[in-house]
């Protein structure tokens, strides 16, 4: 959410960095700096009331130890008056902090600097592209085809156990998937982050603490029996690991992994573009969160990125990186890189992972936040990124590595899967 205080000092500059998201924020920006200006005018009258209120109360002390009960008297009821008009007025503040707060939690994270505006995604900007895109033979096969073909995938029985976007994976299939999060976790893990294994159901505070509610309300599955909410994401429970809590700056940076299946409800049509494991309700994740210092948390963006740029290298598949504009970037994002691998029999770039800087939005939704070396509280930036999402790796795995004799597995999985072809 963003801070009061980024309204109060900058609200022309926060204005125009909101209009990166082609959308104009301006009345909401403005109707938050009135409603600020309306609360800091009932607290300067309600601080002049308890004033006299604590005036009046050492008069009414003095005037009872001269035995003036009269003058005394007359000034309790004068006294009594100020306490109930401060009462109101405490309400009346309750009311305006609740309206200041409505606002703020629907208006989105101002962009970076860096970020360009932009209307959608055919405005991002490929700010690199590397490896070679695949050459196949001339009977090559989408994935959705070879995961038939070699009894790896079973998307009908996905669909007649739950419905679509629900595939089952069979014999190699599961051992490729269970293969991939090992290699992503072990790979997280050589990188210092701290392995967790979180809740898969959340509740409205953690999913308001990450800003996925109440702006992504209608994407999550909702128990509604237990008002819980099935994730979307490990981002969400692992950064809700820190909703109220102080750290100490010695503590920072904090760097957590974990392994999750997620479930997204708006998972789009189903066409042509969207078959196989292009576009899924549930798929496994592995996730990387970073609890930061501000002043280095667009370091540690880099480094991020750069992380799950080598993970895609090891698997020998080509990709390119998208520096999102305005227009394209989530609610809570400051920042957001993109990910995405070629696919080769389908001749197309599929988004795997997501890196963003949240800086503090997110954080002044959890009340995260350190003390620095001279004791004062800060909040902190929270980042996070896929490393890896599963279904369009395994989908370009499949696709790109197909040859007449089978499909060859990337060496760095080898240890893990057991086999080098599948046949």
């Amino acid at each position: 959410m963003i801070e009061l205080s980024q309204i109060q000092e900058n609200k022309e500059l926060i204005i125009d960095k909101l209009s990166k998201r082609n959308v104009d924020y301006s009345s909401a920006i403005n109707k938050v700096f009135e409603f600020d200006k309306k609360r800091r005018s009932s607290q300067k009258e309600l601080d002049e009331l308890l004033a006299r209120s604590n005036s009046l109360n050492k008069e009414i002390g003095i005037l009872y130890k001269k035995n003036e009960k009269e003058k005394a008297d007359d000034l309790k009821k004068q006294s009594a008056d100020l306490k109930s008009e401060s009462r109101q007025l405490k309400e009346n503040q309750k009311v305006i902090e609740h309206a200041i707060w409505t606002e703020l939690s629907q208006i989105p994270n101002p962009p970076h600097n860096s970020v360009k505006a932009g209307k959608g995604e055919e405005e991002n900007e490929v700010i690199l592209e590397m490896g070679d895109k695949p050459e196949l033979h001339s009977g090559a096969l989408p994935h959705w085809e070879l995961a038939a073909k070699y009894k790896l995938i079973d998307f009908d029985l996905g669909s007649k156990i739950t419905g679509a976007g629900f595939p089952v994976y069979l014999g190699k299939g599961a051992k490729l998937q269970r293969a991939l999060i090992s290699f992503f976790l072990d790979s997280a893990i050589e990188q210092h982050y701290e392995e967790v294994i979180p809740p898969l159901l959340i509740n409205e505070e953690s999913g308001f603490g990450t800003g996925q509610l109440p702006d992504k309300d209608g994407q999550m599955y909702h128990a509604t029996q237990d008002n819980l909410f099935l994730i979307p994401t490990a981002e969400v429970p692992i950064t809700n690991i820190f909703r109220d809590v102080i750290l100490r700056e010695i503590d920072l940076p904090i760097k957590r992994a974990g392994y999750t299946p997620c479930f997204r409800r708006e998972a789009g049509s189903y066409g042509k573009d969207v078959r196989g494991l292009n576009r899924l309700h549930q798929f496994d994740k592995v996730e990387v969160v970073q609890i930061e210092r501000p002043e280095n948390s667009y370091e540690t963006l880099d480094q991020m990125v750069t992380y799950v740029q080598g993970l895609i290298q090891s698997l020998d598949l080509p990709f390119r990186a998208l520096a999102l504009c305005g227009g394209d970037l989530g609610t809570a994002a400051a920042k957001t890189i993109d990910l995405e691998v070629y696919s080769g029999a389908q001749k197309k770039w599929l988004e795997v992972s997501s890196v963003s800087n949240f800086e503090t939005y997110q954080a002044n939704r959890l009340k995260l936040r350190y003390k620095d070396s001279d004791n004062k509280m800060n909040f902190c930036h929270t980042l996070n990124g896929s490393a890896l999402a599963l279904p369009r790796i395994v989908a370009a795995l499949l696709e790109n590595n197909q040859t007449i004799d089978g499909i060859k597995i990337p060496k760095v999985l080898v240890p893990y899967t057991g086999f080098e072809w599948i046949k």
